[in-house]
């Protein structure tokens, strides 16, 4: 019971923006994200429950894998990266309005590219069907690097846990930080968990992000962890 009131009550908070960002875009490209695969209207997600697992055939209007971009900005990355690869399916998930405004424009004539204005990790941890995914992209997250916020990053021991459950056999957690220390800090997490293994990260196979052609032209190093998902049993 309290878990529902609970629901209901962050559903109501969620939808205030989402209406205000539905009212923002014109009315010919808002329509239900649970649409066949012809593809009409918006690449958002409206959720109706936040307990409840997505339909992801339903969602995208077919089977295919999937990968999703935590965090993904204004879609950039997001839409490159699908029109590569029309063969899978891709969901960037983003918490900030405007930036999920810019994604859906990007995103609105790419038929594999879903969007979801939410929390990265309450997506992953309650919303993301257990060994659904075949990627994950964590690409330049805050690092927050002063020691006092370190509570507030995105990778924790749950975290990476959570992830591992929503991951295929065999599928794979890709992160990119310029910042060392948070490179360490999460290999060093990655290592202790069973659920992963270390493996020689593949990304010449991928567009840059904003933030990395950024740091780059500023000379900084960029870092990059790939995770293999291991776990034999589920």
């Amino acid at each position: 019971m309290l878990l529902a009131v609970r629901s209901a009550l962050f559903l109501g908070l969620l939808r205030r923006p989402l209406l205000s960002f539905l009212l923002s875009v014109p009315a010919r490209d808002v329509q239900s994200a649970h649409r066949p695969e012809s593809f009409r209207g918006s690449p958002l997600i409206e959720v109706d429950s936040l307990v409840e697992r997505l339909d992801l055939e339903k969602t995208f209007g077919r089977q295919a894998p999937l990968h999703v971009d935590l965090g993904c900005g204004d879609g950039s990355f997001l839409c490159a990266l699908a029109q590569r690869m029309p063969e899978k399916n891709f969901l960037g998930i983003e918490r900030l309005l405007g930036r999920i405004r810019s994604a859906t424009r990007k995103a609105a004539k790419i038929a594999n590219v879903r969007l979801l204005r939410m929390e990265s990790s309450y997506a992953v941890r309650y919303l993301l069907p257990a060994g659904s995914v075949e990627t994950f992209y964590l690409l330049f997250p805050d690092p927050w690097p002063k020691r006092r916020h370190w509570r507030r990053r995105i990778v924790t021991e749950d975290f990476l846990s959570v992830i591992s459950q929503a991951l295929a056999e065999k599928g794979t957690f890709r992160i990119a930080t310029d910042q060392r220390e948070y490179f360490e800090k999460t290999k060093e997490m990655a290592r202790a968990n069973s659920n992963f293994a270390i493996i020689d990260p593949i990304v010449a196979d991928l567009p840059l992000t904003k933030f990395e052609e950024t740091f780059r032209a500023q000379g900084a190093s960029i870092h990059w962890l790939e995770l293999r998902e291991i776990s034999p049993v589920r």
